[in-house]
């Protein structure tokens, strides 16, 4: 928990393991999946395993982040996170990844993941500040365009449905996130609302409590992040930078693609800028 007493000094960046396709409905779902494996699994090997790279590596450089050693992990035996540390600005930075399954090889995508390691990271690393930095789809018709970053106002899930009074809401799970006026006035970002589910295509239902959510990008792990913080009463913040449009008309994963290397500078310039105006201050100044 962060202590008003003095300035932010141990800062927690979760970056989340980018899935392409997340916004995909189901009747597009199986063409464009195919197109994706096939124009990124020969050259990339895995088109996730790098798009990990390249949303948390600018960072760990710009940071000059060294990854912790096996041997001196603060995390579990058998555990896939990863972990970078570092100082920066009088901060120290820890920047954690979710890793890779350990039965299947793939990216450990979703809520799972995400509240495991940032449950653990919290309880371990004891930060003041977490900031969950990572792409998303956004919503053309809230006014979301490829390489717009936004701080999340709110989050939600939109795929725990739960039709008994007051578990239909927990399973929403809506909150409010850690209020940073004078950060969205200094760098000029975006505000809207974000969505979280783990399915990789947006059913009708989903779609609907997304549109009840009022959201506009959606992720696979800020609503989850933001129940661990809330419930260890850690201060979070969401980074989120567009890759695709949710309701457009290209498919998902050729615009995740096209857009990926581009839209993450633009999430790395406003995380760096993030931090850099963390320095030195308090969690109320944010």
């Amino acid at each position: 928990m962060a202590a008003e007493a003095g300035p932010i000094s141990k800062v927690l960046i979760v970056v989340g393991n980018p899935t392409p396709c997340c916004s995909l409905r189901p009747k597009a779902l199986l063409c464009s999946v195919s197109r994706f494996a096939y124009s990124v699994g020969i050259g990339l090997c895995s088109g996730l395993d790098a798009a990990m790279q390249t949303e948390a590596m600018p960072l760990v450089h710009k940071f000059k982040l060294v990854e912790a050693p096996a041997h001196e992990s603060t995390f579990p035996k058998g555990a896939p996170w990863v972990r970078y540390h570092g100082n920066y600005k009088g901060l120290h930075i820890d920047l954690v990844l979710p890793g890779k399954d350990a039965v299947l090889g793939v990216d450990s995508v979703g809520t799972v993941s995400a509240a495991l390691l940032t449950s653990f990271s919290i309880q371990t690393l004891k930060p003041d500040l977490i900031i969950n930095a990572g792409t998303a789809g956004g919503f053309k018709a809230k006014g979301a365009s490829i390489g717009d970053v936004f701080l999340a106002s709110d989050v939600s899930f939109h795929d725990r449905r739960i039709p008994i009074p007051v578990f239909d809401m927990y399973g929403i799970g809506a909150r409010k996130t850690s209020a940073v006026p004078n950060i969205l006035k200094e760098l000029n970002l975006k505000i809207g609302k974000l969505s979280t589910g783990d399915s990789l295509d947006m059913s009708p239902q989903d779609e609907k409590v997304i549109l009840s959510n009022d959201a506009t990008v959606k992720d696979m792990e800020g609503a989850a992040v933001a129940y661990v913080a809330d419930m260890f009463s850690t201060p979070a913040i969401f980074v989120k930078a567009v890759t695709d449009i949710v309701d457009g008309e290209k498919p998902t994963s050729e615009e995740f693609l096209q857009n990926l290397i581009a839209v993450t500078a633009a999430l790395d310039l406003a995380v760096t800028k993030v931090v850099d105006f963390i320095s030195g201050k308090r969690i109320s100044d944010l």
